[in-house]
């Protein structure tokens, strides 16, 4: 069996990214592991983790990757973080949408674009994390990164809850996306659940979550 290689592993809502990647290195007694591509706490679904020295070596390949996700997005109001773990602020006189309304506003959201990171995201600015300016109060002018929305639809609609499925391009921050939507729509926006289910070609379906793996059977899931 191989002692170095990459898991698909199917992260549950709660733990960090990090906490995954700790839970991997007491399971394995690897010191030597990563993951391509954070998925925020509230978040679940895929994470690609790179099992000892060699994957830890190879894993840029998988962070460019194209990404899938279903998200279902609260609107009628707004939160700081863009999503349900900040500061909710309702909206209460906003007028709730019909569906034909945010199909035109979602068809503006497809294709090649410019995306504003997240005040609350792990992205650096001058060596510092934009979440850690953000907790101290602080309010930093971002520059918009090159994103690109391949397809963007609409899964279930019952107000004010709205279920999509989008695919798109490394990079892209589902909760901005949510954001700038609930601003085209005019009623507000924030991610309330947010699922992983592809990330290029794997699939969460081929994923195992951390309550089944053991200390024998790790090795028969690594890929390389």
């Amino acid at each position: 069996m191989p002692s170095s290689g990459y898991l698909l592993i199917n992260k549950p809502a709660g733990p960090t990214s990090h906490d995954i990647i700790d839970a991997l290195r007491r399971l394995t007694g690897l010191a030597k592991i990563g993951h391509a591509g954070t998925l925020d706490p509230f978040a679940s679904g895929l994470l690609i983790c790179a099992v000892g020295r060699e994957a830890t070596k190879s894993i840029a390949k998988f962070v460019k990757l194209d990404k899938e996700y279903i998200a279902t997005l609260h609107l009628g109001a707004v939160s700081d973080t863009h999503d349900k773990t900040g500061k909710i602020i309702s909206r209460p006189t906003a007028s709730q949408p019909a569906l034909e309304a945010i199909n035109a506003v979602i068809a503006r959201f497809i294709g090649p674009q410019e995306q504003l990171p997240p005040m609350y995201s792990a992205k650096k600015i001058n060596g510092r994390k934009l979440y850690e300016l953000a907790r101290s109060g602080k309010v930093v002018e971002r520059q918009p990164s090159n994103i690109e929305i391949f397809n963007l639809a609409v899964l279930n609609y019952s107000w004010p809850h709205l279920s999509l499925k989008i695919n798109c391009s490394s990079g892209t921050y589902i909760r901005s996306l949510a954001f700038d939507l609930g601003e085209g729509l005019g009623c507000g926006a924030y991610v309330a659940e947010l699922q992983r289910t592809a990330i290029g070609q794997y699939r969460l379906e081929q994923a195992i979550t951390l309550a089944e793996l053991t200390t024998i059977n790790w090795t028969e899931r690594l890929f390389i």
